[in-house]
C-alpha cells in the first residue's frame, strides 16, 4: 500500500486545522482518533463549560465560528462546530483508531491503533493536546483519604456533590469556574498555594483578545499556561468575595476523613476536585525517544527536533501563548504543513 504523505493523530481542533492544510497542499493524508466522532476533547469537558474567548476569536482556518462574533460559545456550540468543518472540508477521519504507538518503518512510520489496524506514512503530526492526560500531583496521606478524589477530568457538573463538603484544588480558569458552580449545591473552599489573580474579559468595551492581538502578546513565547490569570466579567470574584466559594491557603496533607489545614486544624471533607491540569499526551511517541524526561515533546515551532518528519500541533507554549487554543492552532498548523509539504 502506498503510504500517506502525512498521518495525524488526533481530530479535535489541532488535528482538523492539520487536515484543512494538508488538503490545501494537495497531500494524501488521514487523521486518527479515538472517538466515534471528530471534536476531541471538547464533548468531554463539563457541562456549562462557556469559552472565555468570544466567537470572532474562536475560529479554525477557513471557516468562521457561526453566530454574533462577539458572543461566547459554549461547549455544545463548539462540538458542533468542529463537527461541522470536518464535514465541511471532507476531512478523512478514522473514528475508534486510538493510537497506541508510532515506530520507525525504514524513511518513514508505522502507527498502530487499537481498533483499526495499523497505518503507514511518510510524516505524523501529532496533534492530541493534553487533556487526554491529566496531572494529579503526589498529595500527602493521599492513600489513607476515605473519601472522593477526582481531578476536573472527570467533573461534569454539580449535582452529585448537592449537601457536601467539597475542596476544589487550583487557581486557574477552571478550578475557579468548578468552585463557584459547586458552591451553589455545596459547602466549599478553593486551595490554592498562590493568590488567584483576575483580570477583566472586557476592557474599555471590547474582548480581551483584541488587546491581545494588538499588543502581540498572543505571539509572545514568554507566556505558559502558568501565567494565565482568571478571565472574569466581575462573576467570580465577587463569589470569592462573598465567601462562596471561600479561598484558603492550600491544606497540608489528607487525613483518613477529610485534610489537615495546619499541624493543629483539621476537617473533614466528602471529596476533593483537583484542578491541576494537564500534561501532554503522547505516550505513544515514547519508543522513538521523541520526548524530554517529563513527556514534553522536543520541538520547536512544531518541528520534532528529535525525530525527522514527526510533528507536533495544539500543544502549550509551542509557538506562542495561543498554540493550544482554537484561534492558536491554524497559524502553528501552517508552519507544520509548509516544512512537511517541503519535504514531499
Amino acid at each position: 500500500m502506498t503510504p500517506y504523505d502525512a498521518i495525524v493523530i488526533g481530530a479535535g481542533q489541532a488535528g482538523l486545522a492539520a487536515g484543512y492544510h494538508l488538503r490545501s497542499a494537495g497531500l494524501r493524508f488521514v487523521l486518527l482518533d479515538a472517538a466515534e466522532a471528530p471534536g476531541g476533547s471538547w464533548p468531554r469537558y463539563y457541562d456549562s463549560l462557556v469559552l472565555f474567548s468570544p466567537a470572532g476569536y474562536s475560529s479554525l482556518p477557513g471557516m468562521a465560528f457561526p453566530g454574533d462574533p462577539d458572543h461566547y460559545p459554549r461547549r455544545d456550540e463548539v462540538v458542533a462546530y468542529l463537527q461541522a468543518y470536518a464535514s465541511a472540508f471532507e476531512l478523512p477521519v478514522a473514528s475508534g483508531a486510538r493510537v497506541t504507538a508510532v515506530e520507525r518503518e525504514g524513511a518513514g512510520f508505522r502507527v498502530v491503533t487499537e481498533g483499526a489496524g495499523s497505518f503507514h506514512g511518510r510524516n505524523v503530526v501529532a496533534a492530541t493536546g493534553s487533556f487526554g492526560n491529566p496531572y494529579v500531583p503526589t498529595l500527602p496521606g493521599r492513600d489513607e483519604y476515605r473519601g472522593q478524589v477526582l481531578h476536573s477530568f472527570a467533573y461534569r457538573n454539580p449535582e452529585p456533590f448537592a449537601g457536601k463538603r467539597v475542596v476544589v484544588v487550583g487557581g486557574a480558569n477552571s478550578a475557579v469556574q468548578i468552585a463557584v458552580e459547586l458552591a451553589r449545591v455545596a459547602r466549599v473552599t478553593l486551595a490554592t498555594r498562590g493568590r488567584i489573580i483576575f483580570v477583566p474579559q472586557r476592557i474599555l468595551g471590547l474582548d480581551g483578545h483584541y488587546w491581545l492581538r494588538v499588543t502581540g502578546l498572543d505571539n509572545s513565547r514568554f507566556l505558559r499556561d502558568q501565567s494565565t490569570p482568571v478571565v472574569d466579567t466581575g462573576r467570580y470574584c465577587a463569589a470569592l468575595a462573598a465567601g462562596r466559594p471561600d479561598r484558603r491557603p492550600m491544606f497540608q496533607r489528607f487525613t483518613e476523613r477529610g485534610v489537615a489545614w495546619t499541624a493543629r486544624e483539621r476537617e473533614e471533607v466528602d471529596a476533593v476536585l483537583l484542578a491541576t491540569g494537564y500534561r501532554p499526551n503522547l505516550g505513544y511517541l515514547e519508543a522513538l525517544g521523541a520526548l524530554h524526561a517529563g513527556g514534553q515533546p522536543r520541538q520547536c515551532d512544531g518541528l520534532s527536533t528529535a525525530v525527522p518528519g514527526l510533528y507536533y500541533v495544539g500543544f502549550s507554549g509551542q509557538r506562542r501563548f495561543a498554540s493550544a487554543t482554537l484561534r492558536g492552532v491554524g497559524g502553528d498548523a501552517a508552519v507544520v504543513v509548509s516544512h512537511l509539504a517541503s519535504k514531499i
